[in-house]
């Protein structure tokens, strides 16, 4: 099938169907501007319809038996499996991922889809002690109702499903709504792998549209107890106050900063390796990437040397060529602000030893050094291919630099002496942080998210259960109880 041409629709309550609204967003290829889909916006009445659609559907899902529910999973999985060679080109096309970033989500996708079939059987109830005689306290893990999930960009099928799935396993109904930078793979294309995947009509409806048609109407909408967002931490300040004024919880997964910290004891080369690809996978529109490459000024030299050696020989082009290690930016307006962003910290006294051009929307990689401490650059989240390089005089002040930003999202430590890395670490204000590797990393079954403006909450593993469901108390008294009237 072609998922440009079939996909490029709503999907409510069961049924694919053309959106009411009065315009179109178009989706495009950000490498070469092929027109790929045009879809006519959901409206206001169209989300209501999915919410409600989503809220009939879901009790009986509910109680639905949790093998049952399973099965769904291991179809969708299988689905995936079959589908890869397709999706792959679909990520190439719709987002401009290379070959080996099409690799890595799928990959990512096909272990998130793994968990979501144990995650049916995970909710476990406890017995309470009661200091009442006779009295049995009964504490039930249960579905929250309905989830909405708003999806971003630069990892969108992933990304979807890795709220999508989860959610529904455990006994939810979902509305997704995707970025519109990405309405096919962040959105529709879950829809479909989940219908054939059998998964009841209503549980799973997908609004594509933008805040122009339908402002708050996804977020304030009475039927969702929970709303999951992946995108930036402006919009997520936003969603979080608005669902907060609802009465409803938010999952807030948002921007990074992160610092990768060479100490002087590090395996330089390898250190090298992994900074390149901490900053510049998928074009550094990765929230985990590392923005600040922090190196001991003892090494500094040597390092600088091999990384700007290993940075310029990426080639940036077509993401359909294997070959390709940098692909475009989503789409011109992000090439016009990180090239805006490097332009000011050049004129502020930083110096470009590596400086990137702009051909397309396609963006050569950027290494900037001798940033001055009062530089935007080193405190903001950029999404795209810039790094910084930021010498630092012993481990107290790679801490303090490290922390000198809003974010709390990842980060690195390389070293010789694991020990001395964790202490480090652990000093670190952020979500997570690995020693001797790359900043970007995500596991099915470990906590992930950020401290600061870097996000609220956590998903993966036990901690994606406590997201979509909630306590339930129900005691039971084998005796009689006391009254004092």
């Amino acid at each position: 099938m072609s998922y440009f041409t079939d996909l490029a629709q709503q999907y409510i309550d069961g049924e694919w169907r053309t959106g009411g609204g009065s315009w179109d967003i178009i989706d495009f290829n950000p490498y070469d501007d092929e027109k790929l889909a045009s879809i006519t916006v959901a409206t206001v009445d169209e989300v209501d319809q999915a919410y409600r659609a989503a809220e009939r559907a879901q009790r009986a899902w509910a109680d639905t038996n949790p093998y049952a529910r399973r099965a769904v999973f291991e179809r969708a999985l299988r689905l995936v499996e079959e589908r890869e060679e397709e999706i792959a080109a679909a990520i190439i096309a719709e987002l401009g991922g290379t070959r080996t970033k099409a690799g890595f989500e799928l990959h990512l996708a096909k272990e998130f889809l793994r968990e979501a079939v144990n995650l049916a059987l995970r909710p476990e109830g406890r017995i309470l002690p009661s200091p009442e005689d006779g009295k049995e306290n009964r504490l039930y893990r249960v579905p929250v109702g309905v989830v909405g999930v708003i999806s971003p960009f630069n990892f969108p099928f992933l990304l979807s499903l890795k709220s999508v799935a989860p959610a529904l396993a455990l006994g939810n109904a979902v509305v997704l709504k995707p970025h519109q930078n990405t309405p096919i793979l962040g959105g529709s294309l879950v829809a479909k792998i989940f219908e054939d995947a059998g998964l009841p009509a209503g549980l799973l409806n997908v609004v594509i549209t933008d805040i122009a048609e339908i402002g708050d109407a996804l977020l304030e909408h009475p039927v969702p107890s929970v709303i999951s967002f992946t995108g930036s931490d402006k919009v997520g300040r936003h969603v979080a106050t608005v669902c907060a004024a609802n009465f409803k919880r938010s999952v807030l997964e948002l921007g990074g900063n992160s610092a990768l910290i060479v100490l002087d004891d590090a395996d330089l080369d390898y250190a090298v390796d992994a900074a390149v690809f901490s900053r510049f996978v998928h074009q550094g529109q990765v929230c985990m990437a590392a923005n600040r490459v922090l190196v001991d000024r003892s090494v500094e030299a040597a390092f600088t040397e091999k990384f700007t050696a290993k940075v310029r020989s990426l080639v940036s082009g077509d993401p359909a060529d294997p070959a390709t290690h940098l692909g475009p930016l989503i789409n011109s307006s992000q090439v016009e602000a990180v090239t805006a962003l490097v332009e000011q910290a050049v004129a502020g006294g930083a110096t470009a030893l590596v400086r990137g051009a702009a051909e397309g929307n396609v963006l050569s990689p950027t290494v900037l050094t001798g940033v001055p401490d009062d530089s935007p650059v080193l405190r903001q989240e950029i999404f795209g291919p810039v790094v910084t390089l930021i010498p630092f005089d012993g481990d107290e002040e790679a801490v303090r630099i490290a922390n000198d930003t809003p974010y709390g999202l990842s980060g690195a430590v390389h070293t010789g002496d694991i020990e001395r890395g964790v202490r480090l670490a652990q000093r670190v204000r952020t979500g997570m942080i690995h020693i001797n590797d790359s900043t970007v990393h995500d596991e099915p079954i470990v906590p992930f998210g950020g401290e600061k403006h870097s996000g609220v909450g956590r998903l993966n593993g036990e901690s994606t259960v406590e997201a979509f469901t909630t306590h339930k108390w129900i005691s039971i008294q084998h005796g009689r109880s006391r009254f004092p009237f």
